[in-house]
């Protein structure tokens, strides 16, 4: 890793959320040699709790706004980062066998990009057990054919770490940002140069393999989709695809906020995950803690 810490990871509230929330390795596979990385806000007792996907160069931490945000107001949410794995099927069972370690039957998902894409397909391959009560889409997509690198892929876990950084790096927008943006870049760009080549290379992979959503499985359930109206590395014609995917879904749009907007623009991220998670609340599905009087 670079001695370069960016700003946010300086911060105080990045500073009091590793000081508060324990990162926990957690490993769920047979051959005892792949960890989840899981950061747990608030009580055991809520058994239903939202679960945090990160993008291809996203790490645990980078949901930490969402944690600190949320868990202040009784919420519990869990950041889960996946350890290597070279296929979406490997991906959910792995991600079916952390859920039955941490005991959660039913979960909401919020996914960024890539991790959206995961908390889809996960849902759809689950249908016939449900294990998701609700999805939260960021910046996502449906069909990984919108990637360039499709007849590429099955290359990637051979190709060195620069040239797949520099794959990821190419869609960070840079121009006519503000403050809030290009800290928030930096901090992924921080992430990203942590990452090693076999996590990046295989998460590339789960991105651009030819896949797609089978939404007829999916769309009966609760969606909310948040987007952001600047500049993000997916086109229009991606974001009306997930659109009419989930046509009853409803639609949390950000003025602006860029590839991370859970980072740039958190308050309006977190505000946009109670009103989803606020349908739940008398339920036995709610993330929220009972307050007893």
């Amino acid at each position: 890793m670079s001695s370069y810490s960016s700003e946010l990871s300086r911060s105080q509230e990045y500073l009091s959320f590793r000081s508060s929330v324990p990162l926990r390795k957690i490993v769920v596979d047979a051959d005892g040699t792949k960890g989840w990385k899981v950061y747990d806000s608030n009580p055991k007792t809520i058994k239903c709790p939202l679960i945090c996907l990160p993008p291809v160069c996203g790490t645990a931490d980078i949901f930490f706004r969402q944690i600190l945000g949320l868990a202040a107001k009784g919420y519990r949410v869990i950041s889960a980062e996946a350890p290597v794995y070279w296929s979406i099927k490997e991906w959910c069972d792995g991600f079916r066998k952390l859920l039955d370690y941490l005991e959660l039957d039913k979960v909401h998902l919020f996914g960024a990009s890539l991790g959206g894409f995961l908390a889809q397909k996960f849902t759809e391959i689950n249908a016939h057990c449900p294990r998701v009560v609700s999805l939260v889409l960021c910046n996502t997509f449906t069909d990984t054919s919108v990637f360039s690198y499709n007849d590429s892929a099955a290359v990637f876990w051979i190709l060195p770490s620069l040239v797949l950084k520099k794959m990821v790096m190419g869609n960070f927008a840079t121009e006519k940002v503000d403050g809030e943006i290009v800290e928030a870049i930096d901090f992924m760009v921080e992430r990203l140069e942590s990452l090693t080549q076999s996590e990046l290379a295989s998460r590339l992979t789960m991105n651009c393999i030819n896949c797609y959503v089978q939404p007829q499985k999916i769309c009966h359930l609760p969606v909310t989709v948040i987007d952001v109206f600047d500049e993000y590395a997916l086109s229009n014609a991606v974001r009306e695809e997930v659109y009419k995917c989930y046509p009853n879904a409803k639609l949390a749009h950000l003025k602006s906020g860029g590839n991370f907007p859970y980072l740039s623009r958190s308050a309006e991220v977190n505000l946009h995950l109670q009103i989803h998670l606020r349908q739940f609340e008398d339920t036995k599905y709610t993330a929220l803690e009972k307050v007893t009087i």
